[in-house]
């Protein structure tokens, strides 16, 4: 396969050198051309119009995301974008609306549903081994915050970070999220507060089918990059993401065995590598795409609702904010 790769950021860079074991070709463009043919040339690719493949990466930041899809849509391209794929719902649920209409094949980057502690945790939980589901807990734990200038354009740490969360929820568990109660705190630098941002969060979410999560976020956990999950049922509970890396010490004794994780590249290395394989397994025409548009307007919403809670302080069911 011939594929594009649009935008050579660190995301779009990792998932350079991720294509160019995939693909048969790879081409990259980025607005700073000197940049794409550094990376052209050290991955053996070329520069060009990444449109013009079998194929196409969006890696571009977010604002440019649904004229990239729009694109590629048009062309009759199938499109891998990362998340989100358009800054607001309203603009989300056009882009949804055009793919739908053209029957383009369309996959935004949600890597957990790849990895495979979460995947061992979905199946245990379809094949009956935990039971009746109770409760759910998620953490997302930056080890240092994203620059200041990042902040007023990321949406929120609701929408940037926990998105992923509320994403692997519903596909994990295979309910929607019907009310969010969430909080936040600032302990750290001024300029998320001055964004009108947290740098800690907590949420409570019901399902529509009254099982309970509980969601808990932070800019600065120091001891390394810590996402997990954990479900617990009437039979068994399960965690995924808890292991050797993970930075989490026990009183009782318990610790890593291994170097904690620095970043989300290194924790999801192998996933990020399954879905672009799965991605462009659609792109063949093998499979139907694995995260389409809706799931991640889906995503979104829950987002919505937990930022409109944490600004009303109240609890704020989904459909307040569904369009």
């Amino acid at each position: 396969m011939r594929v594009g790769l649009l935008g050579l950021g660190r995301i779009g860079v990792f998932h350079a050198a991720t294509l160019a074991g995939l693909a048969d070709e790879l081409v990259v463009s980025d607005v700073d051309r000197s940049r794409a043919e550094e990376v052209a040339a050290r991955l053996s690719a070329t520069v060009g119009d990444p449109f013009d493949a079998d194929a196409v990466v969006i890696a571009t930041p977010t604002s440019t995301h649904a004229e990239a899809l729009d694109r590629a849509c048009q062309l009759g391209v199938p499109a891998f974008c990362e998340k989100p794929a358009a800054p607001t719902a309203e603009e989300t649920l056009r882009v949804a609306e055009t793919v739908e209409r053209t029957g383009a094949v369309v996959h935004i980057g949600f890597q957990r549903r790849f990895d495979a502690g979460y995947l061992a945790a979905r199946d245990a939980l379809r094949s009956g081994d935990l039971g009746v589901l109770h409760r759910v807990h998620l953490i997302t734990a930056d080890p240092a915050p994203p620059p200041a200038g990042y902040i007023p354009l990321s949406g929120g740490i609701f929408r940037d970070c926990h998105i992923h969360d509320f994403d692997i929820l519903r596909w994990v568990t295979g309910r929607e999220v019907d009310t969010v109660y969430a909080t936040g705190a600032n302990r750290g630098e001024e300029y998320f507060a001055e964004a009108g941002d947290v740098d800690t969060s907590a949420a409570i979410l019901t399902m529509d089918d009254g099982t309970l999560a509980t969601l808990q976020g932070s800019r600065y956990n120091g001891a390394g990059y810590d996402v997990r999950m954990e479900l617990a049922g009437t039979r068994g509970a399960w965690a995924a993401g808890l292991g050797g890396r993970t930075p989490l010490r026990s009183a009782e004794g318990f610790a890593p065995d291994g170097d904690p994780w620095p970043d989300f590249q290194a924790r999801f290395e192998e996933a990020y590598v399954a879905e672009m394989t799965a991605f462009l397994e659609a792109a063949r025409g093998e499979r139907e795409s694995p995260c389409t548009v809706r799931d991640a307007l889906a995503a979104l919403y829950v987002a919505e609702a937990a930022d409109l809670s944490r600004r009303t302080d109240r609890p704020v069911r989904v459909t307040e904010v569904t369009k």
